[in-house]
């Protein structure tokens, strides 16, 4: 029971409303106790007032939370912060409400929001290396679509023993609606080699203290799926400076790392990408199931790609209060990676009997599912709601999460505790 409740805790919160934080802003005094440079202060304006947006990651954690009132902040620098399921409920996440996870320091042409002399550069396996601005990608046919985006560490706090890394809860996920070209379009149009197999991407993003540039790569399979994109606006606008300005990738169903931010090269390999993120235990699970608190040797971890099936309680809220006259409806979303979710079941007697929700098919492929079931809590006194999803390769979520040494791709079933009181 005790896991149920800390789970939903947030770790950093501020009182304050975004009204606030734009007034006290104005005076130098309190910049200058924050440590805000002028031009994260600008990101910080510009992306408040537009869209309700992160700002750069190096403004200070107190300006983040006065910024967003109900977010939880992990980190400061690099900026990584999610928000708690029931602020998760749309269908197609605001861009307000959307996670950001950073692994380095977001670059200043995306703090200024400036395209002027970005270049996208392809490389490698090619028949003709290409620099491409972004009147060149505007060219290409524009596509939209909605796409479950979520890092691979999400629910990491919820591993035993525990792992190292940012510890994310459950709200490192979300599904906005992401615009831009086509991956394969572009790939044909600078012609791939016959060796060409894997490509490695690379960001305008600095390094934290020192370590060479954030990379990753992916199969030219997935590179050349329909759904893979180079995106350009995040919910009908330009990306934010937090989500990759001016131009990153969306991967659907994988991990979020293989979605590179602030893109500016693409570089076409006859082999597997090896860049630092690629190699060792970063961004890999074991290929067998290990015992808890184990660490298997290296050549037995393989990279993680998409993720598996899973599900997410967006209402009741965590504690909420419940009337037992009154039915509560319970709802969430389900995802699967590559694969369709078949069914969602929810229980309210922990997992002793199970009652099957409505499933809604999601807006397009790669979004997530919608579910809803209305239940009633007859007795007073304390209920958890647990949520379990099937994909259609018959895998359900487990009860307990299997274990592997970096906390990636967690998906143990959603519990949310509640309070039932009658009335008076």
């Amino acid at each position: 029971m005790q896991e149920s409740r800390i789970e939903e805790t947030p770790l950093c919160m501020s009182p304050y409303s975004r009204r606030r934080f734009l007034a006290v802003a104005g005076k130098s005094a309190a910049l200058a106790s924050w440590g805000i440079s002028g031009t994260t202060l600008d990101a910080v304006l510009r992306e408040s007032l537009d869209q309700g947006l992160i700002p750069g990651a190096t403004a200070d954690v107190h300006a983040e939370a006065l910024l967003k009132p109900d977010m939880i902040v992990h980190s400061e620098t690099p900026f990584n912060a999610e928000f708690p399921p029931h602020l998760l409920h749309d269908t197609v996440t605001p861009t307000s409400r959307h996670f950001v996870r950073n692994n380095r320091d977001i670059p200043e042409r995306a703090k200024r929001k400036d395209p002027q002399g970005w270049k996208l550069t392809i490389d490698g396996a090619v028949d003709r290396n290409l620099e491409l601005s972004m009147d060149d990608l505007l060219r290409f046919p524009q596509v939209s679509l909605k796409v479950v985006l979520e890092c691979a560490g999400n629910g990491r706090s919820l591993f035993d023993p525990k792992v190292g890394g940012t510890q994310w809860i459950r709200g490192a996920v979300g599904c906005s609606e992401w615009t831009g070209v086509r991956l394969r379009d572009v790939l044909n149009h600078v012609g791939l080699k016959s060796h060409a197999v894997y490509l490695g991407n690379y960001g305008e993003d600095v390094p934290v203290n020192s370590g060479e540039a954030f990379s990753r790569g992916i199969p030219l399979e997935k590179a050349m799926d329909e759904h893979t994109l180079i995106a350009l606006k995040m919910n009908g606008a330009d990306l934010p400076a937090a989500h990759g300005f001016p131009a990153r990738l969306i991967v659907p169903g994988w991990i979020g790392s293989s979605m590179q931010k602030w893109l500016n090269r693409i570089w076409v390999r006859d082999r597997v990408h090896d860049s630092e993120k690629m190699s060792g235990y970063s961004y890999r699970v074991p290929s067998y199931p290990v015992a808890p608190g184990s660490k298997p040797a290296k050549r037995d971890m393989v990279i993680a790609t998409s993720w598996i099936v899973k599900s997410l309680i967006t209402a009741p809220e965590s504690d909420a209060k419940i009337q037992s006259e009154t039915p509560v409806t319970v709802g969430g979303h389900a995802w699967a990676g590559e694969d369709g979710v078949t069914k969602v079941e929810v229980s309210k007697d922990y997992g002793v009997r199970w009652q099957e929700a409505r499933l809604t098919s999601p807006l397009n492929r790669y979004a997530w599912y919608n579910w809803e079931i209305k239940l009633a809590l007859e007795n007073k006194g304390y209920y958890e709601l647990w949520a379990r999803a099937f994909d259609d390769k018959g895998n359900a979520q487990p009860f307990h999460q299997p274990w592997n040494p970096k906390g990636y791709l967690g998906n143990v079933i959603h519990r949310v505790p509640v309070v039932v009181d009658s009335k008076s």
